[in-house]
């Protein structure tokens, strides 16, 4: 162990700490992740912005950039990831730009397929499908880029950064302009055999007429922004200050209550195939919306027959807004500096 540790700090991935005195024999030197051992950039491709994130060792963000749209290009997407990496790493010295491990994109895959949901040209949304964007943003980099689904990182995000407590398995939702998720089984994340696992936002739920849907065309911030779109409303802000929504009035609220109660019977559903100890929900919103929200959808599944299930305890996620461009960062990072990757397309 002890050359293990020495190889590490002449790494420069650990650093000694203040030694520790006051027992017998000689002070013990504790040992700690170096800040600056390992930098890593996440990348969040969405339906209405882009996020470029880069953080430390620990986790600590060191810059981060936004790029808001009303619709995805790659062309420009592109173009917005070169700037930004370039931002970055000017503001980096040379030792610390050599340690940038990689780069990890969170984006929604068939991305092409919500161009009537997203309100986006066709055709513009069509060159995704041609387009293959980590191979485009790889030629731009010398360290290894890696892709990932967005909502499957940002439950990522929440295993590695969040503050999950002794849950070693939830199902995880992020309420962006669409809804999707995550699984989290015996402390990694499962993306499934094909990457798809934890598809969350096309799991079958009632509408708000009762009818059966997809929870994305329920629960997703694009319902909301489309309500307000109905009254006249411009609602650009939900995506350009998810910080502060202000007052928005009675279309939230109907928002809530219908989102909340598609997610009560997502749970519920997931809840019978497997035995959750908690439904953790994030997402691209004020902090008071994701309490009002989930208090909402505790008040929902009380009103659900689960006769034969026991419940996972329903609780706010703990990394916020940033959650996807924060799972993407934690691509390299697990890639490479994990024993044990948080991720498993096994069983």
């Amino acid at each position: 162990v002890s050359v293990i540790m020495r190889e590490l700090e002449e790494d420069k991935l650990l650093v000694r700490q203040a030694p520790l005195r006051g027992k017998i024999g000689q002070p013990s030197i504790p040992m700690a992740l170096n800040t600056e051992g390992a930098f890593f950039i996440g990348l969040k491709i969405g339906r209405r912005s882009a996020e470029l994130v880069l953080i430390d060792f620990l986790g600590n963000v060191r810059a981060m950039l936004q790029h808001s749209y009303r619709y995805p290009a790659p062309r420009e997407t592109v173009e917005f990831v070169t700037a930004g990496i370039k931002t970055m790493r000017g503001e980096l010295t040379p030792a610390q730009d050599k340690r940038i491990a990689g780069l990890g994109i969170a984006m929604p895959f068939e991305l092409w397929n919500w161009a009537d949901t997203a309100g986006a040209p066709r055709d513009v949304m069509d060159e995704w499908r041609h387009r293959d964007i980590r191979a485009d943003i790889q030629a731009q980099c010398e360290f290894p880029v890696y892709l990932q689904n967005d909502a499957t990182s940002a439950c990522g995000a929440e295993l590695v950064f969040g503050q999950a407590g002794a849950a070693r398995d939830f199902v995880y939702f992020y309420i962006g302009a669409f809804a999707g998720g995550g699984i989290v089984l015996n402390g990694r994340l499962y993306s499934g055999p094909k990457g798809n696992a934890g598809a969350l936002g096309s799991m079958p739920v009632p509408g708000p007429d009762g009818k059966p849907t997809q929870l994305i065309d329920v629960a997703s911030i694009a319902m909301l922004e489309k309500a307000l779109s109905a009254k006249g409303i411009d609602g650009s802000y939900l995506w350009t200050s998810p910080q502060e929504w202000g007052d928005i009035g009675p279309e939230l609220d109907e928002w809530i209550v219908s989102a909340s109660r598609a997610l009560a019977y997502a749970i519920v559903a997931a809840s019978s195939v497997i035995d959750f100890e908690a439904a953790v929900i994030d997402g691209w919103m004020p902090l008071d919306v994701r309490r009002r929200l989930v208090e909402a959808i505790r008040q929902a599944i009380s009103g659900i027959d689960a006769e034969g299930l026991k419940l996972p305890f329903v609780r706010e996620g703990t990394v916020g807004i940033h959650a996807r461009a924060l799972g993407g960062a934690s691509l390299p990072l697990s890639e490479r500096f994990l024993v044990r990757p948080n991720t498993t397309g096994g069983a």
